[in-house]
């Protein structure tokens, strides 16, 4: 007989960027992965009413919620996604788990280190499925490099190299906006915590670290005259991971020319790997092995032989995109609520990457080496 489907009510918390790619996410899950659970569009909330009906028209929800605590307390919201501002995450994970709802909730996890540690005692204390959205790891590609990595193909890893830099406020004129205010919405708040998890995912804990956090463009215009800009532009880091190799890792919002640099590269003893965001479907492979002379990186297209990239495409070469990331995100949040077993990167992770942050900046404060607190 066929398997059995169960339809799930879904209640998604922002329809801004994120909100609309969680939406169509949902929508598209059980056909691209003909998954057990079935994502209803139940409610969606915003920032007000009448924001959240516009958002309801636009994705297809049922029903609009007056604020986030009507939508969490509606009883045909069974899962929680939280796509809002990381000043709220705390507040609605620890309602939704107090409520018995799974939370799939937007990097960062919190807006500060005691938010993060919070949403995980929640989680554990309830019990409830619980995952993170660290997207750009989850692409066929460094999916598949997890995979050479654990087989040794490039053999022991002795250093990594790994950048999130994008050039939205290069411009030393662009007007200031939210995320010039709030440590959290600087770099190390917004585009660092991707490539710690990536390099946390493929090389495994950072055990130490030196950083160096500075802000480039310290004032930029505003609407009612120049605004002090009280976050950073750019930081970067030393890292030694548990395994022993070393590395380093660059995050920017000022790195003029770059649209997408979440890349990597990775020496061992026996090959390198590279891969950048920028062109999501290869990965560049280079083994040790044959004649100098013919020896040369090689480019690897994602195919239907790659983790997760057939159930959107049969041909090699033809790619997928950044919205199919968000796509695998919902079919592992609802294979966690199906099985009941965690499916990393669950919350834990979320805190483990911003006790790295917290490190960083403790470290560029005093200009010395520290040690990363584990779990």
């Amino acid at each position: 007989m066929p398997e059995q489907r169960k339809e799930i009510g879904i209640g998604l918390i922002g329809g801004g960027y994120m909100g609309k790619a969680h939406a169509v996410a949902f929508s598209a899950v059980g056909a691209v992965f003909d998954t057990a659970l079935r994502p209803r569009l139940e409610v969606i909330a915003a920032g007000s009413p009448e924001s959240a009906e516009s958002y309801r028209r636009a994705f297809g929800f049922a029903r609009a919620a007056t604020d986030w605590q009507a939508l969490v307390a509606d009883p045909a919201v069974e899962a929680v996604v939280i796509a809002s501002p990381q000043t709220t995450h705390r507040a609605i994970a620890e309602a939704a788990f107090a409520a018995g709802k799974p939370v799939f909730c937007e990097k960062p996890l919190g807006a500060s280190i005691a938010d993060a540690e919070a949403m995980v005692a929640a989680a554990e204390e309830a019990g409830l499925p619980n995952m993170i959205g660290f997207n750009y790891v989850r692409t066929p590609a460094t999916r598949f490099v997890r995979d050479l990595l654990a087989e040794g193909a490039i053999g022991d890893v002795v250093w990594f190299r790994g950048e999130h830099t994008e050039d939205f406020l290069a411009d030393a004129q662009a007007e200031a906006n939210w995320r010039c205010r709030g440590r959290a919405n600087g770099t190390m708040g917004d585009l660092a915590p991707h490539m710690i998890n990536c390099a946390r995912a493929l090389m495994g804990e950072i055990t130490t670290l030196s950083a160096q956090i500075e802000t480039v463009h310290p004032t930029r215009p505003g609407a009612d005259g120049p605004m002090q800009v009280d976050n950073d532009d750019q930081g970067q880091m030393m890292v030694r991971f548990a395994n022993g190799a070393s590395g380093h890792l660059f995050f920017s919002r000022v790195a003029t020319g770059r649209k997408m640099g979440y890349a990597y590269e990775i020496h061992g003893t026996k090959g390198a790997i590279r891969f950048d965001q920028e062109d999501q479907n290869a990965i560049w492979l280079y083994r040790a092995e044959g004649p100098e002379a013919t020896r040369g990186f090689t480019k690897i297209l994602t195919g239907p032989a790659h983790p997760d990239y057939l159930p959107f495409c049969q041909g090699p070469g033809h790619g997928t995109g950044y919205q199919d990331q968000i796509i695998i995100e919902a079919r592992d949040f609802l294979e966690a609520i199906a099985t009941g077993a965690p499916v990393w990167p669950t919350f834990r992770e979320g805190l483990a990457v911003a006790r790295v942050i917290e490190t960083a900046f403790a470290s560029a404060s005093d200009g010395r080496w520290h040690t990363v607190p584990q779990a």
